[in-house]
């Protein structure tokens, strides 16, 4: 569901930025007061899985479209709604810069639509009420796909609504509706099965990472940050080279009403677009997962690991980050 620059206009991408901004200003806040030292190894780990995971795209069988993870739904649930929103926002951040997937133009937009609704609705909302007195699988399972199919629906809603608002002339709201809601509908519960896989085997090793201690402990916190990291590892350098290519769920929307995946921006908008497409020239060492003019498929492997261990070492600096203010302030407020 990244939205490219040409889906809208500078204003409203400002709006959507200064929104983002303002829920990961709070996000900081609240993870400041936090004191659980485990939580930043988890963090980097969880994060390049999310990453990694977002580089699989699965096929939606009858559709000839393919969906991959958000994972705000995902981190949020292992990491609480604050540090998997910001966790999010950094994997966002290196896709954009690193890879140009999504336009940096758009990147508060992405920001709120795949990582906002996860965390702050798709969590709050919806999974944790539905799993507070009971941890049994078949209620983890349920509401991870309701998260998951909740946080999509809003996040699709949202696409169609910037665009109707940037003033997009190529897309009919009416008709890219119609198209952008059954599909990502289908997205959202495949999300959701993989959200609830992951956090079952959470649940059955290391049950206290969910705040939840009625299994007892089979395999130690190192050793499942160690399975994880491996799983990380098989899945950005193996997986990724068997997912599929047909589009994802927003590039077929589009393609069914326009003839193609991408769209030209509007006149009014091309002097911004341009900008931003040529930052991200500069910042994309390997544009579209891949080394440049070249298809060999250790590009998207070499991606795929360099792109999460990119990303778990900003978020485990960015976590010690926080502490090391905490301490600080900690300290000047002794008398």
């Amino acid at each position: 569901m990244h939205m490219a620059d040409a889906l809208i206009a500078p204003a409203v991408a400002g709006t959507m930025y200064a929104a983002s901004a303002a829920a990961a200003t709070y996000s900081v806040k609240k993870v400041r007061l936090e004191n659980d030292i485990k939580k930043i190894p988890l963090m980097g780990v969880m994060s390049a899985f999310v990453f990694a995971t977002q580089m699989i795209n699965f096929s939606i069988p009858g559709t000839g479209s393919s969906g991959h993870l958000c994972g705000g739904l995902l981190l949020s649930i292992l990491l609480g709604p604050y540090a998997g929103f910001l966790s999010m926002i950094s994997i966002l951040v290196i896709q954009s810069l690193l890879f140009a997937d999504g336009g940096l133009l758009a990147l508060g937009s992405n920001i709120w639509n795949m990582a906002f609704y996860g965390c702050f609705v798709g969590y709050l909302l919806v999974y944790r009420p539905m799993v507070k007195r009971s941890m049994k699988n078949g209620r983890i399972a349920l509401a991870c796909v309701l998260g998951s199919v909740v946080s999509l629906q809003l996040g699709a809603f949202s696409v169609t609504l910037e665009t109707l608002i940037s003033g997009i002339t190529a897309l009919s709201f009416g008709q890219f509706l119609m198209l952008m809601q059954p599909i990502h509908l289908a997205i959202g519960t495949m999300e959701g099965l993989i959200t609830a896989a992951v956090v079952i085997f959470i649940k059955n090793t290391r049950p206290e990472l969910l705040n939840n201690n009625e299994a007892k402990n089979r395999v130690s916190f190192k050793q499942t940050l160690f399975i994880l990291s491996v799983v990380v590892i098989l899945i950005g350098g193996g997986l990724s080279l068997a997912a599929s290519g047909a589009p994802d769920g927003l590039e077929w929307s589009i393609q069914k009403l326009t003839g193609d995946t991408e769209i030209e921006p509007e006149n009014k908008y091309m002097n911004a677009v341009k900008a931003a497409e040529g930052i991200q020239e500069k910042t994309a060492v390997l544009p579209d997962y891949a080394f440049e003019d070249s298809e060999s498929l250790l590009g998207t492997s070499f991606s795929g690991i360099f792109g999460s261990a990119v990303v778990a070492f900003i978020c485990i600096g960015c976590a010690f980050l926080f502490k090391f203010f905490k301490k600080r302030d900690n300290i000047q407020e002794k008398p």
